[in-house]
């Protein structure tokens, strides 16, 4: 196996059988070495193998700038991230993450510790994002002995949030701030503080999250079943009444028109936080 391109000392590109350059991670592993020179294949710690070109030559790019340990700290936060959420995250997080840890400790060595504005909504609707964001920063703290603030764990969390989805950081913003709207509306049409551990209120937040995604992406779902959308305004009167101040808000922030489906499920979702009926 023949080095194709020298990162720095601890990585190197090689092509693999099917002829793909793949990033090859090693302590001192490139030392003293130049492209075309043989690798030594016992030194190998880490084999990187992206399917998206463009995140594997920025990925590449990044490598030769940072620290080989912050790309094995991403890969370990990636890991447990996976295996808690029982999925596999889009391969872009490779990048972002350790983009983000390279960036969070230059500004913790500088002394910048930046609070992140959204840490209290990302706590209440990415909880287990944000655990895995709190489970990060020891993982950081073991390997670099430095205390990161629990912000970074926040901004971890969307992270984790963005490669979920599938979204730009810009938009997994956009759609946190459309749940708080929405919850917002809720809460001051009933009156009401949620119980935030409940099942009917983690049900509301999912469903919130994934029609967020939707709009943002202009996918609202439609549907031609006026039936059922004609028995729960009929049933739940009250909740479909706050439904169309949610409407009426999106379409006035955003231009964004609620169809009839999305109308339907919202207020089934609403009905059981707000507890004033039993729906099975």
């Amino acid at each position: 196996m023949k080095i194709k391109k020298v990162l720095n000392n601890n990585a190197v590109t090689v092509m693999n059988n099917d002829n793909r350059e793949i990033v090859v991670m090693g302590l001192g592993l490139a030392f003293k070495k130049r492209a075309g020179d043989e690798l030594e294949e016992d030194r190998i710690e880490r084999v990187f193998t992206l399917e998206n070109k463009e995140v594997s030559e920025r990925l590449k790019n990044l490598i030769s700038e940072i620290p080989a340990k912050y790309v094995e700290i991403s890969e370990e936060i990636i890991k447990y991230a996976e295996a808690n959420l029982e999925k596999k995250l889009n391969e872009n997080i490779y990048l972002t993450l350790t983009d983000h840890i390279s960036f969070a400790m230059t500004r913790h060595k500088q002394g910048l510790n930046i609070k992140n504005p959204m840490l209290w909504d990302i706590k209440r609707f990415y909880k287990q994002e944000y655990a895995i964001g709190l489970t990060a920063l020891n993982i950081i703290k073991e390997n670099l002995e430095v205390t990161l603030l629990e912000d970074e764990a926040a901004s971890i969390a969307l992270h984790i949030v963005n490669a979920e989805l599938n979204q730009d950081m810009p938009k997994v913003v956009a759609m946190t701030k459309v749940i708080q709207e929405i919850l917002n509306i809720i809460r001051y049409n009933f009156k009401m503080d949620f119980d935030e551990e409940s099942l009917s209120y983690h049900r509301l937040v999912t469903h919130l999250k994934f029609f967020a995604q939707r709009m943002m992406n202009e996918t609202t779902a439609k549907s031609d079943d006026e039936y059922l959308y004609d028995i729960v305004i009929e049933k739940y009167s009250d909740v479909y009444k706050c439904v169309n101040k949610i409407k009426t808000h999106l379409k006035k922030a955003y231009n964004t028109t609620l169809s009839k489906e999305e109308m339907v499920y919202l207020t089934i979702h609403i009905q059981r936080v707000v507890n004033r009926d039993t729906i099975k």
